[in-house]
């Protein structure tokens, strides 16, 4: 795992802001930093070495003749296979790296080869013979890549802090991506908080030639559900097709731990890994003294499995790392905190680490599933006068309530308003998922008056960044749409992003064995009965794995690796949003309703808050944001931004 960044701009050395540029992404790559430069494009790349360690596996990587370079952030996990097939054909190795297979593949089949690549990347191929400059990204989006172009001149990375330290590119905050961030919690689409600064999307490749830039798709998730599968064939599938994702990503020249939960995906994890005879297994457990803590269940895994487990417990004020964790995350988000002490506690030990990320999101695990599913038939037989009458209703109790200003029953009129969205699973998902700009007049909770005049941010919706995707599987059931949605956008956006800058953070590599390739097509084939059954989330999943895992671990309702945002507002939340979003500040800023954030942080403290406390914990991060990237003031300590 490493960083990439790179420049092409006529005429103008910059191999100076190149280094500038590496040194502000140092931590994904510390083991080795390289700047290589052809005519007007310059190429920069910090090390991660886990698969050949050596100085051979330095980048860039060439060709046979060093027409053709590649920088590449990720790993390869067929790189055996295609390595093989290459050398039958004639291509010559001098590396023992999966990376070099990039150029070879290149020069075999031009653009046709992201297809036979099973793996996590990014990357950039130079073809140095036609000048044309190649990026792409995993099928998934599990690891990141961005780009500016502006007047001729194109900026590539990593991260984004990278790319703003180029001169060209002007600080500024992208108000569209803003909205939906305070809706969805994170930044759905290609475009990010940085204007001007877009992702390169998962299963996409993009080409700069000849001074033109065009983004291309090169393969597409699709639903194609299985209807002749039986229960018992499916667990068999499922279990070899877990056992082969963990053993394709076990391939590593340094150790490999996992991140144990105590849940059924972890824990799944670690069994196969235990079944394919690994030798030392270490597994580490991360608590903050609250009650969603796991460490019973972790510790009874790694008991049941013998592996070396590792536990940290955290009493934190989490406030006082939140500067750390946006300078790494690049957004104000919730959930930076587990991820950002996980990879700190596991890089004396290990590399590299496994992560249970994507088996909710293949197999219905989330509780949020267990919402849609019930109202599969109701959606698709919804007659549409019902619906106008539902949208109507849910207009009126929004009304009600928000003019109540009574905030612990927000939480219950958002619950009447999804249920009134039946018909519409798009509106109904949404909802679920806390998006709020359905109901227009909230835009003045949100946002102060003289903001809304100047910047007509009432035409920006959040669905609009959602209706192709549920139109692409409109034919399928409710729940099917939910997962197919969420695999692109929730999964890639916000936890992925997380996962990505938060193991980064500390130089560790974080893999994702649920998101194999074959065992993704495997999940988008299984009927939706059999993800859940009498309204309990994974069920094959559980039937699964019930041989092989602890009985409560199996029944394990599910917890998720999160902060409680009542417990937080009660610890330091409150007094620090106090001390940053003064309304001095806000006023100055010139986004937020200041008396809006006032009624919230006076509002007697209250578990059926949650949403509002999120919004202040974005909203004091944004702050935050504002200061690192726009203004340039960078301080790890929080009080430094009072």
């Amino acid at each position: 795992m490493c960083g990439i960044a790179g420049i092409f701009e006529r005429n103008k050395d910059n191999q100076e802001l190149m280094s500038e540029m590496l040194t502000a992404i140092k931590h994904r790559g510390p083991d080795d930093q390289a700047i290589y430069t052809h005519r007007d494009f310059t190429l920069g790349h910090r090390r991660l070495s886990i698969i050949d360690v050596t100085a051979c596996g330095n980048q860039p990587i060439f060709n046979e003749d060093k027409t053709v370079c590649v920088i590449f952030n990720g790993e390869i996990y067929n790189y055996g296979e295609i390595r093989d097939e290459l050398k039958n054909k004639g291509h010559v190795f001098y590396t023992a790296t999966d990376t070099e297979v990039l150029v070879h593949l290149y020069e075999e089949h031009g653009m046709g080869f992201f297809n036979k690549l099973n793996g996590i990347f990014a990357f950039a191929l130079l073809d140095m013979k036609n000048e044309r400059l190649v990026l792409a990204r995993d099928h998934f989006g599990v690891k990141p890549l961005h780009y500016f172009l502006k007047d001729g001149v194109l900026v590539f990375g990593s991260e984004q802090k990278s790319i703003i330290l180029h001169p060209k590119y002007e600080r500024q905050l992208n108000l569209k991506a803003l909205h939906l961030h305070l809706n969805l919690r994170y930044t759905q689409g290609n475009e990010t908080l940085f204007e001007g600064i877009k992702r390169v999307p998962p299963a996409h490749y993009a080409v700069f030639e000849n001074g033109l830039f065009t983004v291309k798709r090169y393969w597409q998730l699709s639903v194609d559900v299985n209807r002749s599968i039986t229960e018992e064939e499916a667990k068999e599938r499922m279990n070899a097709l877990i056992k082969q994702a963990v053993k394709r990503q076990l391939v590593s020249d340094v150790p490999v731990g996992v991140y144990l939960s105590g849940g059924l995906d972890s824990s799944a994890i670690v069994q196969k890994m235990h079944e394919l005879g690994v030798p030392e297994i270490n597994t580490f457990t991360l608590g903050f003294n609250e009650p969603t803590d796991e460490f019973p269940d972790a510790q009874q895994i790694a008991d049941h499995f013998h592996t070396n487990h590792h536990t940290l417990s955290l009493s934190m004020n989490p406030m006082q790392q939140m500067p750390q964790v946006i300078w790494h995350a690049e957004e104000p988000k919730i959930n930076l905190l587990q991820g950002f002490n996980m990879s700190a506690f596991v890089h004396p030990t290990v590399k590299v680490v496994l992560g249970g990320l994507g088996g909710d999101e293949l197999f219905a695990g989330y509780d949020i599933h267990k919402f849609v599913y019930p109202f599969n038939q109701w959606h698709r037989h919804m007659p549409q006068w019902m619906q106008r009458i539902g949208r109507w209703k849910s207009d009126f109790i929004f009304k009600l309530q928000n003019n109540s200003k009574s905030l612990r029953y927000d939480e219950y009129r958002r619950g009447i308003q999804m249920l009134l969205s039946i018909g519409n699973a798009e509106r109904f998902y949404l909802i679920l998922r806390n998006v709020w700009d359905y109901d227009t007049p909230f835009y003045k909770n949100i946002y102060s008056e003289k903001f809304l005049q100047q910047n007509h941010i009432e035409q920006v919706k959040v669905h609009r960044e959602f209706d192709k995707i549920f139109n692409d599987v409109k034919d399928e059931n409710a729940l099917n749409q939910v997962l197919y949605t969420e695999f692109q956008s929730k999964m890639v956006n916000d936890y992925l992003l997380t996962d990505d800058r938060m193991s980064m953070a500390h130089s560790v590599e974080e893999r994702v064995p649920f998101l194999d390739r074959d065992l993704v097509d495997f999940g988008f084939s299984l009927p939706v009965e059999l993800k859940i059954k009498n309204n309990q989330t994974k069920y094959l999943f559980r039937e699964a794995l019930k041989p092989y895992l602890p009985p409560k671990i199996i029944t394990k309702k599910k917890w998720g690796f999160t902060v409680n945002p009542y417990l937080q507002f009660k610890k330091d939340l409150k007094d620090t949003a106090e001390k940053i979003l003064t309304k001095e500040y806000i006023e100055k800023q010139g986004i937020f309703n200041y008396d809006y954030i006032r009624y919230i942080l006076d509002y007697p403290a209250h578990p059926k808050l949650r949403w509002h406390y999120n919004f202040i914990w974005i909203i004091l991060g944004l702050a935050i944001w504002e200061q690192q990237f726009i203004y340039k003031r960078v301080e790890d300590n929080i009080e430094a931004y009072y």
